[in-house]
């Protein structure tokens, strides 16, 4: 007999006892997870599950205030975080409309930023580059992370901004030396990021080191969720785009990519502990800006698009 859907509060929750969402991960319930403040109440931070269809969110920490504030503290509680998301989720309570809601980027402040350069197949083909044999690792700050649909800001220290669709992931919990076959456990989920980035910084200025370029205020927009590892079906077979003004600049599938979620994050915890809340981006398709003929630069009034199956959009005006 067909068990009848309780609502649409179930979104896709496979369910398990509670006790066993620790073995395979601290993301084993497929979710939404996003980060909002209400409209009016700007200054005051939620973590929330986003419900299917646009039907609203569920306020955690109305469900139960002891839940904290932030996606990064949530985060840090592991299973006991998790569980009581469930719960709110299945309760029907504490639904706010979305009209009502801001949606923030789903990790804000994080501990760390690790980018990973040249990681797909199809972009270096072309550059003409070779096909890395380690993972390129640079960084951005974590002031460079602004929401899915807040503003990119033009700097007035460049004139060569460029868009960057990438696929990024976010850590669930703490690990140093972490073997690549348990790697996905300590991933929290998936969310989309834009890796704006300044070419002339970046290729010309400060050495030609990445960093100075990649993480002026706004070049890291993230969201519109976290999606939990259990929702997505394979993060490395998504199809993944960029639009700017409505034209499409960036198609490909995350298949291109050369060092996987569980390479990166065993490779990265060799030489650094990470912990909750550390948000990876893990590299971008063919169709930058810069390597156009001739190039083509972001400029103000500009809309970027970048979207990944399964996970969303993310829409930022610049200015």
């Amino acid at each position: 007999m067909r068990r009848p859907i309780r609502s649409l509060l179930y979104w896709r929750f496979r369910e398990r006892p509670f006790a066993d969402l620790g073995r395979r991960g601290v993301c084993d319930a497929a979710m939404r997870l996003v980060q909002f403040c209400r409209r009016g109440k700007e200054g005051a931070v939620r973590v929330g599950v986003e419900l299917e269809a646009g039907h609203g969110v569920v306020d955690l920490k109305d469900f139960d205030s002891s839940l904290p504030h932030t996606m990064r503290e949530f985060l840090e509680m592991g299973d006991r975080g998790m569980e009581q998301a469930h719960r709110a989720l299945a309760s029907g309570r504490c639904v706010v409309a979305l009209s009502d809601v801001r949606l923030l980027p789903p990790v804000t402040a994080p501990e760390k930023v690790v980018c990973v350069g040249m990681n797909y197949r199809d972009h270096c083909l072309e550059q003409n580059a070779p096909i890395p044999k380690e993972p390129i690792i640079f960084s951005k700050f974590p002031s460079a992370i602004t929401g899915p649909y807040d503003d990119i800001i033009l700097p007035d220290e460049s004139k060569e901004v460029d868009w960057e669709v990438e696929l990024a992931f976010v850590i669930g919990r703490k690990g140093k030396h972490i073997k690549e076959e348990e790697a996905l456990s300590y991933v929290a989920g998936f969310t989309v990021a834009n890796d704006v980035s300044a070419r002339d910084w970046q290729m010309r200025r400060n050495g030609k080191q990445w960093l100075l370029g990649k993480t002026f205020d706004s070049f890291c927009p993230l969201g519109p969720a976290l999606v939990t590892t259990a929702a997505v079906k394979d993060p490395h077979s998504l199809g993944i785009r960029c639009r700017v003004n409505g034209d499409t600049v960036q198609e490909s599938n995350t298949n291109q990519m050369i060092f996987r979620t569980e390479a990166v994050v065993s490779w990265v915890s060799q030489f650094v502990t990470l912990c909750p809340g550390d948000v990876f981006l893990t590299g971008t398709p063919p169709g930058v800006g810069v390597f156009r003929n001739p190039p083509v630069f972001l400029k103000k009034g500009d809309v970027v698009e970048c979207e990944i199956d399964e996970i969303g959009v993310i829409r930022n005006a610049v200015i």
